[in-house]
């Protein structure tokens, strides 16, 4: 059984995985992408986009669309305590 430090690294590299697969593949995601990305609710992502305190987005058509590098910076500086290199 791994411990929840191993998890924690294991979960980091998976993410890291599906970040780079998506600026290789497609780099805007939808909100409901997103949403599971961040582990939030679409309603908590949609207050956060309203009350500009979310990561930045864009609409492309009629649709809000986030590019993951934006994801990865938004979640970079809302990092808190620990080391998270």
């Amino acid at each position: 059984m791994k411990t929840p430090k191993e998890d924690a690294r294991v979960n980091s590299r998976n993410a890291e995985k599906r970040a780079q697969f998506a600026r290789e593949t497609r780099p805007f995601l939808t909100c409901k992408q997103v949403a599971y990305h961040l582990g939030v609710s679409l309603d908590t992502l949609r207050r956060m986009r309203r009350s500009k305190t979310g990561p930045r987005c864009r609409m492309h058509g009629a649709t809000w669309v986030y590019h993951i590098d934006d994801l990865e910076a938004w979640s970079l500086a809302h990092a808190q305590g620990g080391d998270h290199d």
